[in-house]
């Protein structure tokens, strides 16, 4: 009956979905590509106005690529996401599906080119739809109950490899069926809460089933039983797994840890699973950190993935491994000051490309596997964000401060061409501000890269209130990048000028640089941020009278921690999502092992002076010196810098008679990802700013 019934759906669906008459190239009716933006400013609403590119994908024969954009309705405060697609070579954008309410996602080619897969929800549930390269003739080939998250075709197009939760622990409701309503949690270890969700006895499992072009069968659970997912949680998806050319192996990313362990352990591996007799081989047993990302040679001889060496340090240099199958060995690429991301092999599987950050710049370089050599592929104030081959070429989303990712064309000599154009009809109403490169002298004698970011119609004559920007992380890169919450041209637009550092404690400046913060919170870096927002402030053109410093996560404590350590130069703080007291944060958070390493150790631990000191730079042991007004932002869903943290942080301000306000979201994670949140947020920041920087 399942089967006669999933036929019939194949049949309906597959006769009402062909693309829409006379809609080939236009835009879903779901775009703001009409949206007028006041004054050439950029605006809360402009943000959320821009087309926004996921995935993408480049054909086998490397002369079409296929991605996602999503567009937010501010109205209807939702996002809608379809499939649009693009020559490599340059052309005419063509949006292939026109599915007005629901979402497209995961969108992969078959591997002889003859259809693009991806997942809809347009029957209800998230399944695999296939269509031709031109959008037409749309049919569902699954129909997994629950849905699926993610998929792959096997090179050899005999398989289909896809990720659903299993449920294999039971819940209250189970443990008491007479107990229906019962609403509560029993939990006898720890990681009973993840990033923004609880765990709810799911696990995200790997199956494999048989296809044969029209359909998927046989579906096989290749972790059967065993409570541990893959992809890992929380942010993991189908890049952390792959199958083999001649379409036999599969290799997956996985942690096979439970509970205490589970939470204080990056160890995850590479495993290797059959599909023949259903075996599994551990790549990577001995190696202690995070294994991730396993990526299958095209001549099926090697395999490459991210492999970090120490346990428990989520931050730790991000090697290139690759791995032969016919010499059984295994090598790492030696620059440590490159963490390698986006792998992607080249087509005669001699070398990797990556992308990897330099001095504030994540730009795409290449492996040779012979030689060892690394060579840097491309240049300019941009970002690469992602990396795929395309037929003697490269295509890449590239990004930068002053504009949002578009696809690219690489070529053999690294110049770049842009294939999309999305958001050129808002951007070419916006004036962005100048970006300025510095190096600044830090007090211990290094010099820093702090990005300098100007209003529009910027006159040095004018003196304008200035905002020190502290990064989150700790450890991730103040590079070009392009934020929709933390954006730096739309406070520009405000009429604020930007000092963003690469303070101590960011990739992208040599190993010594990255690792100095651990342990050390309130010191180097924190005077690496005074140096950048005193050599700035003594410009001319800067008020000094009307400092401002912002920032969200381990730049939210940064923030709580210049409150209590300023001496007096600020007049205005904005902290989101903050760690403010230390010794609660270490009990509260979700990912124990991030504490225990940067800071040295549990705060139980008194004989242990690395952690003594660490625990001493908690902002809430400062509280005494706050004298100026603070905002407050917090999500409710966010388990990594628990809401108490905030709230704490607030009440401490107005328990002391400081000015202070609390933005609280509780429907949001560590990040804002809600469309009229996110213009709140915006509308907020900027209030509280303008109140008390330009009044």
């Amino acid at each position: 009956m399942r089967s006669l019934l999933f036929l019939i759906l194949l049949g309906i669906m597959g006769a009402c979905s062909d693309k829409k008459e006379g809609k080939t190239g236009l835009w879903s009716t779901y775009n703001n590509r009409e949206f007028k933006v006041p004054n050439g400013r950029l605006t809360p609403e402009a943000l959320w106005a821009f087309g926004r590119i996921g995935e993408s994908a480049v054909s086998p024969d490397g002369k079409t690529v296929a991605f996602t954009l999503k567009w937010y309705n501010k109205e209807e405060n939702k996002g809608y996401s379809e499939i649009y697609s693009v020559p490599v070579s340059g052309g005419q954008l063509e949006q292939l599906t026109f599915n007005e309410g629901f979402n497209e996602s995961n969108v992969v080619w078959k591997p002889d080119g003859s259809k693009i897969g991806y997942l809809s929800t347009k029957s209800g549930s998230s399944q695999i739809w296939e269509m031709n390269p031109d959008g037409s003739e749309q049919t569902i080939i699954s129909n997994i109950e629950g849905g699926i998250n993610g998929f792959k075709y096997s090179p050899d197009g005999q398989h289909v490899v896809y990720i659903k939760e299993v449920k294999l622990q039971p819940q209250v409701a189970d443990i008491h069926p007479d107990l229906p309503k019962a609403n509560a949690r029993i939990i006898n270890d720890l990681m009973y809460r993840h990033w923004d969700a609880w765990v709810d006895g799911k696990f995200s499992h790997i199956f494999v089933a048989e296809y044969d072009g029209t359909k998927i069968t046989g579906d096989k659970d290749i972790m059967a039983n065993e409570e541990w997912e893959s992809p890992i949680r929380p942010h993991g998806g189908m890049e952390q797994i792959d199958i083999s050319a001649d379409g036999k192996t599969i290799a997956y990313a996985c942690r096979k840890l439970k509970g205490r362990e589970y939470s204080l352990s990056t160890n995850s591996d590479i495993y290797l699973y059959t599909i023949a007799d259903g075996s599994t081989k551990n790549l990577t047993q001995g190696n202690m950190g995070y294994d991730l990302n396993p990526l299958f040679s095209p001549d099926g001889k090697k395999i490459a993935w991210q492999s970090m060496e120490r346990d428990g340090y989520e931050s730790d240099w991000n090697r290139l491994a690759v791995h032969s199958f016919d010499d059984n060995k295994t090598w790492y690429h030696k620059n440590t000051d490159l963490n390698a991301g986006s792998l992607c092999w080249n087509a005669q599987s001699s070398s990797v490309y990556f992308i990897a950050d330099w001095h504030a710049r994540d730009q795409i370089y290449s492996y040779d596997i012979v030689s060892g050599d690394i060579k840097c592929l491309t240049t300019g104030d941009v970002d690469y964000t992602s990396v795929a081959l395309a037929n003697g070429a490269l295509v890449a989303q590239q990004m930068s401060i002053q504009k949002p990712a578009e696809l690219y064309r690489i070529a053999a000599d690294g110049s770049a061409t842009e294939l999309t154009y999305v958001n050129k009809p808002i951007l070419d109403q916006i004036e962005m501000g100048k970006v300025e490169e510095r190096w600044v002298k830090t007090t211990d004698g290094k010099q820093m890269l702090v990005w300098v970011i100007f209003p529009p119609k910027f006159d040095a004559t004018k003196k304008y209130p200035t905002l020190l920007y502290c990064q989150g992380g700790p450890q991730s890169t103040v590079s070009q990048f392009w934020s929709y919450r933390w954006n730096f041209e739309i406070m520009a637009a405000n009429d604020y000028i930007v000092v963003a550092p690469n303070r101590r404690g960011l990739p992208g400046f040599g190993k010594e640089w990255n690792e100095q913060i651990s342990g050390d919170y309130g010191g180097q870096n924190i005077r690496d941020y005074l140096s950048a927002i005193d050599a700035v402030s003594a410009e001319p053109y800067v008020n000094r009278d009307r400092l401002g410093a912002v920032g969200a996560s381990y730049g939210g404590f940064s923030v709580y921690f210049l409150a209590g350590n300023h001496q007096k130069r600020f007049k205005a703080f904005i902290a989101h999502d903050g760690m403010f007291n230390f010794e609660s944060m270490m009990l509260e958070t979700e990912e124990n092992w991030f504490d225990h390493w940067d800071m040295g150790g549990p705060f139980w631990e008194r004989d242990n002076a690395g952690a003594q000191k660490s625990y001493s730079f908690s902002p809430h042991k400062y509280v005494q010196n706050w004298d100026t007004p603070i905002l407050v932002i917090h999500g409710g869903k966010d388990y990594r810098v628990p809401e108490s943290q905030g709230m704490m942080a607030f009440n401490a301000a107005r328990l002391r008679g400081i000015p202070a306000q609390f933005l609280y979201l509780p429907e949001e994670n560590h990040w804002v990802l809600d469309c009229q949140n996110g213009i709140l947020w915006q509308r907020t920041f900027f209030g509280w700013l303008d109140k008390w920087l330009k009044n």
